[in-house]
């Protein structure tokens, strides 16, 4: 596995935008998950970077004044739900006015995914202050905050990557890696189950546990919200810390969402960026499709 991962980190190099291989000891100011206090209180911080990753049309239909459109499925997946390459990722986290000293809060339709995907690849990037915004966008964000329907642009600022290769996992590190790490799948049941798939197989990956992250937030019509750390503790309460943990979904939307909360509580994780859509089609990998034991 170290082997695969140096010569990932070499890639990085080749194209001439790996940074550094480990983050920066920065303190961490924005919380992973942000209030709406915290977002008033730091709402004229000239770092302040707010971030909608809903559709454009959605968004130009109303969001919080001066946050910077980036649509998530057309953003944060190249055309094999991989993500997209790290000079694309440079230019659009720089047109997004982004920097080092950037104070970066995301937030999207209420999946809760499509924000936390642009979470992860910004840790995996190297940016820490990143945070997911606890309330999705609905009547509660319309009553806080002033509401645009501009297509705003930010001023440009200069994103380096510093490629963290400890938060991203490939097919072969996480086939490595059963039976020797706790293995999450943050799909939901049937498709755990193998009675659904994106993929050409059924089933999941062998030792794999199933954590659906819709756990993590409770539907509401003010907005969907972000369930308390508490009450989540509860949700993961049977994973063991003494193990790193891997998080796999589809594609690696719905495994960011469940990398937030449980590095909130204290676990080492990181996600199969590949997750089913590579593991499912790939017919020399092994799994466990239960549905195939249920009369």
């Amino acid at each position: 596995m170290k082997i695969f991962k140096t010569i990932l980190i070499l890639i990085f190099v080749s194209i001439g935008l790996f940074g550094a291989s480990t983050l920066d000891n920065k303190e961490k100011k924005v919380p992973s998950i942000v209030s709406i206090d915290w977002l008033k209180n730091n709402f004229d911080n000239p770092n302040l970077s707010i971030i909608d990753l809903r559709q454009k049309e959605d968004y130009l239909k109303g969001h919080i004044k001066n946050a910077v459109n980036i649509p998530a499925l057309k953003s944060l997946f190249d055309e094999k739900f991989f993500m997209p390459k790290l000079d694309f990722l440079k230019e659009l986290f720089s047109n997004a006015g982004i920097d080092e000293n950037s104070l970066v809060v995301a937030y999207d339709n209420g999946d809760f995914i499509w924000a936390a995907r642009f979470y992860w690849i910004l840790q995996t990037l190297g940016h820490d202050n990143v945070g997911l915004l606890k309330v999705s966008y609905g009547p509660l964000i319309k009553r806080e905050f002033s509401i645009a329907t501009d297509d705003y642009k930010a001023l440009r600022k200069e994103f380096i990557p510093r490629v963290d290769d400890e938060k991203i996992e490939t097919k072969l590190s996480t086939y490595l890696s059963i039976g020797n790490k706790t293995i999450i799948d943050g799909r939901k049941k049937s498709h755990y189950e193998g009675k659904e798939s994106l993929a050409k197989r059924f089933g999941h990956i062998p030792t794999a546990q199933n954590y659906a992250c819709t756990q993590n937030y409770q539907v509401s019509k003010d907005g969907n919200v972000m369930r308390d750390l508490k009450e989540l503790k509860k949700v993961y309460k049977d994973i063991p810390k003494d193990k790193e943990i891997i998080l796999y979904c589809d594609g690696g939307a719905e495994a960011a969402l469940n990398y937030i909360v449980l590095k909130e509580l204290g676990y080492k994780t990181s996600v199969y960026d590949g997750s089913w859509l590579e593991w499912g089609n790939d017919s020399e990998l092994p799994i466990v499709n239960p549905s195939l034991n249920k009369k």
